[in-house]
């Protein structure tokens, strides 16, 4: 594709999660599939629209490798990570084969399993927080330890090493970290998870790299230590930023929502149907998917030519007026329609069953445990990553 000035730039996040417009309308309103310009100076095809979203998802004529030369990147260099695809990077039939070996550690069965001990770190970290002066940034206090916890109690990561495994994370997947930072902080992951994965290869524990080490051995096949280490810090570093972002703009989000949240204080049933509503409102993926189109195709009526890179805005799909009925309300009683915060198709987000009762406790306990929550600081204050991949808070300051 050539480049024109005209090409919208959409390196800034559009639109938060407070009741203002969808940013992206008037460029939805331009077609179902338009050309845009990344903060990489690339340029690709953006979708906009839910029907066009999950056209694309279950296509087999695009590719998730992102060595590929057009790779829709968000920022403007290529950092070689030094080990092989993520389970999100494969295409098929790898990707089949390894989500399979793991799908087992996400079902709902095993998840509803884990509630208890959600429950225990959500409830402990609220004792803390009500331990305080009567202020708190939630971001530190609860949005991150909460999946950070859970995370590494499914890898099996000691208690003593996560706050240096949040921060290495965190690092690693900041867009705008400088490649030399990022590549140290990904180089001390991979030393680390390869000592973690060796001593559990000697000593396999209950865990899933545990299990996995157990399982490869009742079977007769040798244990693939690098495979295993790849797989570790995928989980780890996909387990925790996403699901805390979703955490502190869905409070962020009730909290400018003073009548949906006595709502839900009065009949905690909805707990469930509301963290639906408020994956699809925050839409905390810009980009949901990322893809490179193998073949000539046509989406929504557009032909994308092979080698094209392709983009679903995850903040445009989500409001979708096509699809949701004044989709800039937060509505926790919404039925109609369904969002794509966790993809669609086969690279559907493997961990969607934990994310969400992560997010279904933490809420229902918070505002269950401090009714009188309220922001510490006017809306309008609160800092937004607008040019990260994952939209969130840097901080979430209330009193009570």
């Amino acid at each position: 594709m050539t480049e024109s000035p005209s090409v919208p730039d959409l390196s800034v996040r559009r639109g938060c999660p407070f009741g203002e417009p969808d940013g992206n309308a008037e460029l939805r309103a331009e077609g179902p599939v338009t050309r845009v310009r990344l903060g990489s100076g690339k340029e690709a095809w953006a979708v906009w629209t839910h029907a066009a979203a999950r056209e694309l998802l279950v296509s087999d004529a695009f590719s998730v490798d992102r060595k590929l030369p057009n790779y829709p990147s968000l920022v403007p260099y290529n950092v070689d990570v030094g080990f092989r695809a993520s389970i999100g990077e494969m295409d098929a039939p790898e990707h089949g084969a390894a989500r399979r070996a793991i799908n087992g550690e996400f079902t709902q069965r095993r998840v509803d399993t884990m509630r208890a001990d959600m429950q225990k770190v959500v409830d402990e970290l609220i004792d803390a927080i009500l331990d305080g002066d009567g202020t708190a940034d939630l971001v530190p206090a609860l949005a991150l330890p909460v999946p950070t916890t859970l995370i590494c109690d499914l890898l099996g990561v000691p208690d003593a090493d996560r706050d240096t495994f949040r921060v290495r994370s965190s690092t690693m997947i900041d867009l705008f970290t400088p490649p030399q930072e990022r590549m140290a902080a990904i180089g001390a992951l991979l030393g680390y998870i390869d000592q973690l994965v060796t001593a559990k290869e000697a000593d396999p524990s209950d865990d899933l790299i545990g299990r996995r080490i157990r399982k490869a051995r009742e079977d007769g096949d040798g244990t693939d230590h690098q495979a295993l280490v790849e797989l570790a810090l995928t989980l780890l570093v996909a387990g925790f930023e996403s699901t805390a972002n979703q955490i502190s703009l869905s409070i962020a989000a009730l909290l400018q929502h003073p009548d949906q949240l006595a709502l839900l204080q009065r009949e905690p049933e909805r707990w469930p149907a509301a963290v639906e509503e408020l994956l699809r409102y925050c839409s905390i993926l810009n980009p949901v998917s990322y893809r490179v189109a193998t073949d000539d195709v046509t989406i929504a009526g557009v032909t994308v030519r092979a080698g094209d890179g392709v983009v679903a805005l995850g903040p445009s799909v989500n409001r979708d007026p096509a699809v949701f009925t004044d989709p800039d309300r937060l509505d926790v009683e919404r039925t109609e329609g369904r969002h794509l915060a966790f993809g669609y198709g086969a690279h559907m987000c493997i961990g969607q069953h934990m994310a969400r009762v992560e997010l279904q406790i933490v809420l229902e306990t918070l505002f269950r445990r401090v009714p009188t929550l309220r922001l510490a600081v006017p809306a309008e204050e609160l800092s937004f990553k607008d040019e990260a991949a994952a939209y969130g808070l840097n901080a979430l300051p209330v009193t009570w």
